[in-house]
Formats: structure tokens, C-alpha cells, sequence
């Protein structure tokens, strides 16, 4: 039995059964029941009986069908005591006044502690709670009812209390809201408690309780929210200095010049803000549901020294619309519908010194229709006005990270060369990856998938895969520094290359159908750079070598129960691994500091070598006047104890 109702199954056919409930009182003189008859009906006292039916079995079901409420003052219709039902119930099964079956239930059903009356409107006065506690019984949360385990609840009657007396809610959730602190004379403890604690106990009542410190006015501040605009100094004073290195491009409503790039999770940011001399080349998908349209053409950008120049736009039309749409649902044609976007837009900016001389824009158009998936390209490049190839010779002669390296072919006649890993898309095939350049400090991996069938011969898979992987370095000298010369020789190092085979090494051509061991499927790019030197406190970092290698597998062919005429894949990556190295090779350690390891600084905490460092520059815990003036006080007591403890000295007393 659960709450007020109780649940029964009758086995057996109930065909011609009649099912009764009667109540059955204890006679007060024998103490027993009274006997049970098959004279009762489906209903006795505020008791229902429900029969459902079945095939062998039919299930009984009783309903207390009276309010359980306790009673509230000035109210029927509810329990005057918390215990509301005792009764005795007899569930009987005949068949033409001949017993079959019957149950006997012993009903004590206390009344609910929930409340469902009206509530009053009376304002609740709170006490002041930097003088009281906020409520001596947290845990009564209900009004005009007994709160399970909350023994403190004033409408808990002794009767509801015994029911969960052991199980009380404890702590200052529990009704102990102000209790003895651990520094109070009253709470001494014969374990753990110091032989000094009846000198520094506190005597005090529990009406000043350290606990009323919780609760204290603080100060409040209004929050600022961050404005996209920045306040410059332009027209007509023109105190704008120019741009530095990384400063947002303004526009000539004091706001940043915005152009669509990646942010670090991957996604295109809409109103990512320009920043001067950072080159990037983003690719954002979209559809024709999700198209925005971008900053206009016709606002004006700061040119650094606050004047304010136009930008120079030219539209062209995409003939090759394979080259941005990379999906297309199959729609009928005259459902479709189609808007006139923007594929491409290519920023080249003209600097000199800080500040942008001109814009040249160049914005591609095409046709986007519903259903298809357009791959928006957008770049910027800034050019020195000191270049007549647009050649990239930054302020900055070092590499960044986040650019491109830098390669050269200096044995063809246009020596301009590439350094790329993949960029799969689709399915990850080779055939169909795109290549995206290395980008300097960034540790890289990348890869794509080879179709390989069962007959393959395992010479012309190596030659393929050597061929796939070579692809991506279409260079023989990797520039020093991002400004690196085409015509000086000197500013290249040339890429050392270890080729997966050579005169030495025995090629297995393998005998075994669907098995060829070394498979050159790795390519390992390592680059070993160091910093040598700054530029206005900016490290410049420099290219030392590049080293080519590859790794070997053996590829065999996976396939299920028929391997015939079936295609396997071999997949094959790229790695980049950046290692910086010290320009200069570290200073030896003396004897000394090998042997006297207690006098390392960078071993041990307590250094005596760095005695005296709170009295040095290096030191920033204080400033250095209070570090001097407490030093040369220390310096002074040491020196005044020396002297009092000279013998001669005791003498002049």
C-alpha cells in the first residue's frame, strides 16, 4: 500500500465473480473481527473498489477518496489530528454467495504536510542581519505545515516529531543558526585544545557571534559595457601618430575596419577587426539563407595621421563557379531561387612607415542560389610602398607567428616556391585535397586518403606516395627572415633533404599479394629557428635549417570476406615541427658548480648567492627607496650588535 490507494491482483478466472469491500470494525470485548459476508457492495465509508479485469488475473484497486488535509482554523472537510485513518478493510471474492478470496488491510494514514490553503498578503518583516540571524529555522519551508525532519518547525506537533526525531536536519539549515564558535570559553574540549586557551578564550554571550560577520554592505559598481568605438584624436588637430604593428584599422566613424576571419575555434566572425601589417586568407562557407552582406564599399578608412581615404573598388564576375560552390542539393529549376553575392573580396593595403597610403579592393560577384554552399574567400595584404613587386618587406624583418614561411626555387627561372601541407575536403581523397601554407610557429599535421587496389604493384605505389608527398614542397630554400630577397642568395637556407630510398637500402619489392613494406607514407618537415635579436623590445626570429625525411610503413590490403576486385585506402601525412634553438650555444658549467650543487640558484631554494637580492633593481615586491631604508637599517643594527659584544667596549661602561 502506497499512500491511499492500495493495489491487489485476484488469480485465477473472475468470470461471475463478485467483488465487495466492507469495513470491519474490532469488537472491543473479543478483540477480533467481525465475520465477513458476501452482503457488500463496491463502496464503504470514503472507500472505492475498482476491479479491472484480465485473462487469468484481474487487478483490485482501493481509493481513499477523503481530503487529507490537516485542518486550518474555521475549516471542513479535513483531519483534526495528524494521524487522519485508522480503519480495518476487508476485500472479499465471491461466486453465488460462496467465499472465494479475501484481504485484509490495516489503514493508519497520516494527513499531508503540504500546504494548500490561501496565503496571507502580509508583508514578512526581516530582521536586520548584521544584528540576528535571518530566521531561527531555516528549514521551515512551508506555511501552516510540519516540514519532514525539520525538528525545529513550530507547527510539528510531538505526535509528527517522533516520526523522524532521529534524522533531524542539523547544522544552521537544521534551526542551529547561531552556533558556539570554536574561540568561545563555553566550548573547550578536552581533545586538541592548547594549554594557553582559558588566557586568549573569548567570554562572551552567543548574541555576538563572529558568525554576524558574514553579513556586510559592500560597495557596488555599475558594470561598463565595452563600445566598439574608440575615441581617436583626428581633424583638425591631427594628433593620430599612425599605426603600429597589430593596431586595429579605424574607419572615419571612429569605428574598426571589419573584414570576415577565423576565430580560434575554427568559425568565421563576421566583424573581426583589420589590424595593420597582418596579412590572412580566409575561407568562410555559407549559404543563401545564412548570407550577410559585409562593411560597405564606400566608407572611408584612417590613413593613420587623420586624414581619411576612399577605397579604390573594381567588380568582376565569377565565370567558374565550381571553384566556390563545393555542394549543391538537387533542386528542381524552377523552384530555385537565386540572389546576386559576393564570392570574393581581395584587400591589398599601400603602407609606408604608419600609415595606409591607398586601398585597392577587388570584389567578386556571382549567382547563389537556394541549396547551394558557396565558399566566400576574403584577403588582405599590406605592400610597402618601397617594393615595386609588391614583394612583402615588412618593419618587421623576422618571421611572426601565424605567417607563412617563406621558399624559394632558385633552380628554376621563377624562383618563387611553396611550402604547403594538405587541406582535405569531402571525403579526405588526395586526388580532391587542397594544399594551405606552412605557417611559421605552428606545429602541424595533416594527411589524406590514397585508393589502393589489391593488385597494385608495390614500385609504383612507393613512386606514387614519393610523388603525392613531394608535391607539397615545390622549393629548394626556405627564406631566414620574412623580408627575405629573391636576389640575395644569402638570405635562403637550403632544404636538406633525406630521400626515402637511397643507393644503400635494399627495397623489398614484395612477393605477397596486397602487402608492400616500406611504404614512405610519413613526411617529417622539421624547422629549426632561434631568436636573434629585437626590434623595439619585438624578438626577431630567424630560420636556421629545414630538413626534409620520410617514414616508412608497411601497407597491406584490408578487405572482408571477397577481397576481388575491391579498393583499400593507404593513408599518407604531412608533419611540421618547428624546434627552437639558443642563437648562441649555452656557457659551459665551471667545476664548481658542478661539484657545489647547494650553490646553484636554479636548484635550490634557499640560494646564498642571492642574499642580498631584496636590495637590488631586480627585486619588485617594494620600491627600492623602502627595500634601501630597511637595508641599510638592518645593516645598522648588525653592525651596533657587533659592536657591543667587542669586550672593549664593556670597559667604557
Amino acid at each position: 500500500m502506497s499512500g491511499p490507494r492500495a493495489n491487489s491482483f485476484f488469480l485465477g478466472n473472475s468470470s461471475g465473480v463478485n467483488f465487495s469491500i466492507i469495513l470491519s470494525p474490532i469488537d472491543e470485548e473479543t478483540g477480533k473481527l467481525q465475520l465477513a459476508n458476501c452482503s457488500g457492495s463496491e463502496r464503504a465509508g470514503d472507500w472505492n473498489l475498482n476491479v479491472t479485469p484480465g485473462m487469468n488475473t484481474s487487478k483490485v484497486t482501493i481509493n481513499l477518496t477523503r481530503n487529507l488535509q490537516l485542518c486550518l482554523p474555521n475549516a471542513t472537510d479535513c483531519c483534526t489530528t495528524p494521524l487522519c485513518v485508522v480503519e480495518t478493510l476487508q476485500v472479499l471474492a465471491c461466486r453465488d454467495s460462496v467465499l472465494l478470496a479475501h484481504l485484509l488491510i490495516q489503514a493508519e494514514i497520516y494527513a499531508n504536510s503540504s500546504f494548500t490553503g490561501n496565503v496571507s498578503e502580509n508583508a514578512t518583516i526581516i530582521p536586520d542581519q548584521v544584528f540576528q540571524p535571518l530566521g531561527s529555522c531555516p528549514c521551515d519551508l512551508t506555511a501552516g505545515a510540519c516540514d519532514v525532519r525539520c525538528c525545529c518547525d513550530p507547527e510539528c506537533t510531538p505526535d509528527l516529531k517522533q516520526l523522524f526525531n532521529e534524522s533531524c536536519f542539523t547544522g544552521v539549515f537544521g534551526g542551529d543558526v547561531n552556533p558556539p564558535f570554536d574561540q568561545l570559553c563555553s566550548s573547550q574540549s578536552m581533545e586538541y585544545t592548547p594549554d594557553w586557551f582559558p588566557f586568549l578564550c573569548v567570554q562572551s554571550s552567543l548574541n555576538n557571534t563572529p558568525f554576524l560577520g558574514y553579513f556586510y554592505h559592500g560597495s557596488t559598481s555599475t558594470p561598463k559595457v565595452p563600445s566598439f568605438k574608440i575615441p581617436l584624436q583626428t581633424s583638425p588637430g591631427k594628433l593620430f601618430t599612425g599605426y603600429r604593428q597589430g593596431d586595429p584599422i579605424m574607419t572615419e566613424e571612429n569605428e574598426y575596419f571589419t573584414i570576415p576571419q577565423q576565430s580560434m575555434a575554427g568559425q568565421c566572425v563576421g566583424n573581426a577587426p583589420v589590424a595593420y601589417l597582418q596579412n590572412f586568407d580566409v575561407k568562410c562557407l555559407t549559404n543563401l539563407a545564412s548570407y550577410k552582406e559585409g562593411l560597405p564599399h564606400d566608407v572611408r578608412i584612417n590613413s593613420g595621421t587623420g586624414d581619411f581615404i576612399q577605397q579604390n573598388v573594381v567588380y568582376r564576375t565569377i565565370t567558374d563557379m565550381g571553384v566556390f560552390i563545393t555542394e549543391s542539393e538537387s533542386l528542381h529549376t524552377a523552384e530555385v531561387l537565386c540572389q546576386n553575392v559576393t564570392f570574393a573580396e581581395h584587400y591589398t593595403l599601400f603602407w609606408k612607415d604608419k600609415n595606409i597610403e591607398r586601398i585597392n579592393v577587388t570584389v567578386f560577384l556571382g549567382s547563389l542560389c537556394d541549396g547551394e554552399i558557396l565558399t566566400q574567400r576574403f584577403t588582405v595584404k599590406f605592400v610597402t610602398l618601397k617594393s615595386t613587386n609588391e614583394a612583402e618587406l615588412f618593419g618587421n624583418p623576422g618571421y611572426q607567428v601565424g605567417k607563412p614561411v617563406r621558399a624559394a626555387n632558385m633552380n628554376a627561372s621563377d624562383t618563387f616556391g611553396s611550402l604547403n601541407i594538405w587541406q582535405p575536403a569531402g571525403r579526405g581523397l588526395c586526388t580532391s585535397a587542397s594544399y594551405t601554407p606552412v605557417l611559421f610557429g605552428l606545429d602541424s599535421l595533416s594527411g589524406c586518403i590514397l585508393e589502393v587496389g589489391i593488385h597494385e604493384d608495390c614500385s609504383l605505389l612507393r613512386g606514387n606516395v614519393t610523388e603525392k608527398l613531394s608535391s607539397l614542397i615545390q622549393a629548394t630554400h626556405v627564406g631566414k627572415r620574412d623580408n627575405s630577397s629573391y636576389s640575395d642568395l644569402n638570405d635562403w637556407v637550403e632544404i636538406i633533404r633525406l630521400d626515402p630510398f637511397n643507393s644503400d637500402t635494399n627495397v623489398s619489392t614484395g612477393s605477397l599479394k596486397g602487402i608492400c613494406p616500406d611504404i614512405p607514407a610519413n613526411l617529417n618537415i622539421r624547422i629549426i629557428f632561434a631568436d636573434v635579436g629585437a626590434v623595439q623590445g619585438i624578438p626577431q626570429q630567424e630560420i636556421l635549417a629545414v630538413q626534409i625525411s620520410y617514414s616508412t610503413v608497411i601497407w597491406q590490403f584490408q578487405c572482408g570476406l571477397i577481397c576481388e576486385n575491391s579498393i583499400s585506402f593507404l593513408p599518407i601525412t604531412a608533419s611540421v615541427q618547428f624546434i627552437k634553438v639558443p642563437a648562441q650555444p649555452p656557457i659551459p658549467l665551471t667545476r664548481f658548480q658542478i661539484n657545489y650543487t647547494e650553490f646553484d640558484c636554479n636548484r635550490n631554494d634557499v640560494c646564498w648567492p642571492q642574499l642580498f637580492y631584496p636590495l637590488t633593481r631586480f627585486y619588485t615586491g617594494e620600491p627600492y627607496s623602502q627595500c634601501l631604508a630597511k637595508g641599510l637599517s638592518l645593516a645598522f643594527l648588525v653592525l651596533l650588535a657587533a659592536i657591543m659584544s667587542n669586550p672593549w667596549f664593556s670597559k667604557l661602561w
